[in-house]
């Protein structure tokens, strides 16, 4: 079954992507979530017509986004834990921390676009993280996890 994706589906595709699933998925999950439309020769030829007109505005996102991305790759980011014996975390740091501590900085990103390698960090040291701004730019975010001072 071929579909229309409305919305960013995370290991599917992206949104106004042409995708074929199964039938079950598409038919029970995806289209009564709103989540996708039935990818017809009428919906097809309205979507390739609204890529057409939106492709200015898409040149002018991908700008935008690069230059988020130049501004993470520049950021120091150093998140504070506490400590137990051998370097090792109590709890983790994950995409949630992240996300907050980018806030701070004034760099308003959703949790869910950012990726942690592993899914979360439980000792000190400096890590990266991919965080997915456009779906033609993803950035590298080094950050550090350190012990929290008291």
């Amino acid at each position: 079954m071929e579909i229309i994706l409305k919305e960013d589906v995370q290991n599917l595709g992206f949104k106004d992507d042409i995708i074929a699933v199964k039938n079950g998925y598409g038919r029970n999950f995806l289209i009564p979530q709103g989540l996708a439309v039935l990818a017809t020769p009428s919906a097809k030829k309205v979507h390739a017509e609204n890529l057409r007109q939106r492709a200015h505005k898409e040149a002018q996102l991908v700008k935008e986004a690069q230059s988020v991305a130049d501004r993470l790759s520049a950021l120091q980011l150093k998140l504070q834990a506490k400590v137990g014996s051998g370097d090792k975390l109590f709890g983790s740091i994950s995409n949630i921390d992240l996300a907050a501590a980018l806030e701070k900085q004034n760099e308003a990103i959703d949790k869910k676009y950012i990726i942690v390698q592993g899914g979360s960090v439980k000792r000190l040291g400096a890590y990266t993280a991919k965080v997915r701004l456009h779906r033609d730019v993803i950035a590298d975010l080094a950050f550090e996890v350190v012990p929290e001072s008291n």
